[in-house]
């Protein structure tokens, strides 16, 4: 298939559910009524499920690699996935036995604060915007889910005014006021993200955009459809397309890296100073011949509850395979390269692992041989950037690796 019929079948899938509505508002007597209270619960609670997968790993994503383009990406689909929820439990008979303004209102809620998220993760930020705004990310998830409790709590205690039900005339009104902020606001962010899918091809780009797209003509829906008629039970199908799309297209990618596309350049393209720290125990293998699974397994324990604390405190992410730990710093870009940088806190850290009481209490049960326990001992440490390994870590390979000092 050529560009430009690949553009042509894109244009037409993104303009297909519009023309639908269009025409089932247009014409009454095909826009069918079918009121089956289990069957839009399951529907809006898979919907509500596909977005709440999908805002946990990309929020792990965005905590990952500290970018805040995907951390937006993932604000707005907890907070779809929240709202939508909502909507689910508004199934008459479900919660109560009809719904109130509070539940009505909570998918065009929902879509609207989503829509603002989404149209701000469009914006390319730079390391210090990005890295500020992930500095935050804690409390901003605690709010968006601040948000959701209360509405819930509020709709359900049926008091204030969002238990008072509203008249379909006045609906109306609310629904296409929520429904054309939200929707500039997603075509704006399907514009965006359609740029950049131009200038990096990439499917999860075009399918993050062609979900804006849908959430879009989910809105119009919202604000023109009829309750229980076709164009009603539409919305509810564009929605769940919108987030199945994404999920679908992400899941063909590298599972360590499955959002690396919708990446800001800041993170994609960053050349930053990273400092690896390495270290084993001497005497290990003789060891665990000796002692057997158990006592090898309380003395691994014992050592890294002692070791990983002293590199986390540096900064360091890290790292266990048998008696190897790894501690990395920078690896987020977050650390200054000064001497409070990588690779001083790589040089504090293996300095502090050296003086702190590392070596297993001796004993019988512990030792390598008769009367010694295995000590901790830093093994390599390597400082590098990307373009260049410095030599020392080169020479601390080199020859038999000293014994720690006690």
């Amino acid at each position: 298939m050529s560009a430009a019929t690949g553009r042509t079948a894109w244009a037409v899938a993104m303009v297909a559910p519009l023309a639908a509505l269009v025409l089932l508002v247009a014409a009454p007597d095909l826009d069918a009524v079918w009121e089956d209270h289990p069957a839009h619960f399951w529907l809006v609670l898979l919907a509500a499920l596909t977005a709440l997968a999908l805002a946990l790993v990309t929020s792990d994503a965005a905590r990952r690699r500290r970018d805040a383009r995907v951390f937006l990406v993932s604000l707005a689909f907890l907070t779809g996935a929240g709202f939508l929820a909502l909507h689910a439990l508004a199934t008459p008979g479900v919660l109560l036995a009809s719904p109130n303004a509070g539940f009505v209102t909570a998918t065009p809620v929902g879509l609207l604060v989503a829509s603002v998220f989404a149209a701000a993760s469009a914006v390319e930020l730079g390391p210090a915007g990005s890295l500020a705004l992930m500095r935050r990310a804690r409390p901003a998830v605690f709010l968006a889910l601040g948000v959701l409790t209360a509405w819930a709590a509020v709709s359900l205690a049926e008091v204030g005014p969002l238990n008072d039900p509203l008249p379909e005339e006045e609906a109306r009104g609310w629904l296409l006021g929520f429904a054309v902020p939200g929707v500039a606001l997603y075509a704006l962010a399907a514009a965006s993200y359609l740029r950049l899918f131009l200038r990096r091809p990439a499917s999860l780009l075009l399918a993050v955009a062609s979900a804006y797209v849908l959430l879009a003509e989910a809105m119009v829906a919202i604000a023109a459809a009829r309750n229980w008629h076709a164009s009603w039970w539409e919305w509810h199908l564009l929605m769940l397309a919108a987030f199945a799309l994404v999920a679908l297209s992400a899941r063909r990618e590298w599972r360590d890296e499955r959002f690396a596309d919708l990446y800001l350049d800041a993170t994609a393209h960053a050349v930053r100073e990273v400092s690896v720290l390495f270290a084993d125990q001497q005497g290990f293998t003789a060891f665990a011949e000796r002692a057997g699974e158990a006592e090898t397994a309380r003395m691994l324990q014992v050592y890294f509850d002692r070791m990983v604390p002293v590199a986390r405190r540096y900064g360091g992410d890290t790292s266990q395979q048998g008696d190897a730990l790894m501690a990395s710093f920078n690896i987020h870009g977050d650390q200054p390269t000064t001497r409070s940088g990588p690779c001083g806190r790589r040089s504090r850290c293996n300095a502090r692992q050296r003086r702190s009481p590392a070596t297993i209490p001796s004993g019988r049960a512990f030792a390598p041989g008769s009367t010694r326990a295995p000590r901790g001992r830093a093994s390599s440490a390597r400082s590098s950037r990307r373009s260049a390994t410095r030599s020392t870590w080169r020479r601390a390979w080199r020859g038999r690796p000293r014994r720690a000092r006690s």
